[in-house]
């Protein structure tokens, strides 16, 4: 942080170990604690910092500049009032800037006050993500006074005393409590969103904090979709009669939230129902064929991160975003690794061979990030259509 004798920091960052970034706050006021992990992604901060999956955890852009296309409502991720809960804190090396973008409704800092995000800028980022690399997420408090009144020692002591994401079940506080027809489409330029199909396969997403462009994505590709709670049994998925279901993303420890989900995966699986699995749907599907979740490191933020397709052979480009990971050596007898990530080797896909199950760990819906994979959701909705023709 650049600092003159008159300029007062009024904002700061204390670590689980004691470390403290000070810097200049911004966004909401007041303390917030959370996991800190950094993310590569040089766009899409709005989309980002509104993915319901990042619950419970602070941001470290890496890329420094955040703030010039402003925010703006189409760049929503929330697909429910619950799901607006998302990032509590973002940390970046320079100032947000202010809106240079046609599609810009808001600045990103009246944003920030708005999803009740404290934000940190002026911080060294290349040393954060450096201590995440060597050391792994950390749980942090993260805080902003416009007056500059921080108490760091109090800081410093509920970073310390703060529960790791371990065990944590995040899912059920950003997940929808109702049922909900979702009818809207892809975003087409200049025209805004698409309507969605009204006939076509018909899909059941089980929300666990789904973003709303996987939705659109589903819609797009050809579904009629209805959203039910994360914690619907499975007869409330059956007697809607869907030709599939989506497992969708969300935060916290896929183990935690398995615990009143897994009987609804276990009990669909034995009904030959179609499933897809996404992100922390992808976790909890290795979960209920009997596999294995692992907490990472420094997990896989970013949306530059370079996947093997195994069916196809290519190596897609995706966006990623979660700290736990299938352990790809506790996959039973029977499950057929798709995917896997060119960084680490860990398992990013998987299906069953003699079961209509698929996941995916990366965000294929890719919001933001490239595209390269929009052809799990046509592979998935050609694949109930096929089934409907049978």
């Amino acid at each position: 942080m650049t600092q003159t004798s008159t300029d007062r920091p009024t904002g700061a960052i204390a670590l689980a170990n004691g470390s403290v970034f000070l810097g200049y706050g911004t966004g909401a006021s007041g303390i917030a604690i959370g996991e800190l992990c950094f993310n590569t992604a040089m766009t899409g901060h709005q989309e980002i910092l509104a993915d319901p999956s990042y619950s419970g955890q602070v941001v470290c852009f890496t890329f420094p500049h955040v703030g010039n296309v402003g925010a703006n409502s189409e760049d929503e991720e929330a697909a429910s009032e619950p799901a607006r809960t998302a990032a509590v804190g973002m940390v970046s090396r320079s100032k947000i800037t202010p809106p240079a973008n046609w599609r810009a409704e808001q600045s990103f800092e009246e944003w920030l006050r708005a999803r009740n995000i404290i934000a940190l800028t002026g911080v060294d980022t290349r040393a954060l993500t450096r201590h995440i690399r060597e050391h792994g997420m950390p749980m942090c408090a993260i805080a902003h006074d416009p007056a500059g009144n921080i108490d760091i020692e109090a800081l410093k002591a509920a970073a310390a005393s703060a529960n790791t994401m371990e065990g944590k079940e995040l899912a059920a506080a950003v997940a929808r409590t109702d049922t909900q027809e979702w009818s809207e489409g892809d975003w087409v330029w200049s025209e805004g969103f698409s309507e969605g199909p009204e006939d076509g396969p018909r899909i059941v997403v089980l929300d666990y904090g789904v973003k709303a462009n996987i939705l659109r994505r589903l819609t797009g590709a050809g579904a009629r979709v209805v959203v039910l709670p994360g914690d619907a049994t499975a007869e409330d998925v059956l007697k809607l009669s869907p030709d599939g279901v989506v497992v969708s993303n969300g935060p916290g420890d896929p183990a935690a939230t398995g615990e009143y989900s897994l009987p609804t995966l276990k009990a669909l699986i034995d009904k030959d129902m179609p499933l897809l699995g996404i992100c922390l749907g992808h976790q909890m599907l290795a979960l209920a064929v009997g596999g294995k979740t692992v907490k990472m490191q420094q997990g896989h933020h970013g949306a530059n991160h370079p996947v093997k397709n195994f069916e196809t052979g290519q190596v897609e480009i995706v966006s990623m975003n979660h700290g736990f990971a299938v352990d790809g050596e506790s996959l039973p007898e029977g499950t057929v690794q798709t995917h896997v990530s060119l960084f680490d080797g860990t398992n990013c896909g998987f299906k069953l061979a003699n079961k209509p199950v698929q996941a995916v760990q990366h965000h294929p819906e890719a919001s933001p990030g490239p595209q390269d994979s929009f052809g799990v959701f046509e592979r998935f909705v050609g694949s109930l259509k096929t089934r409907e023709s049978a």
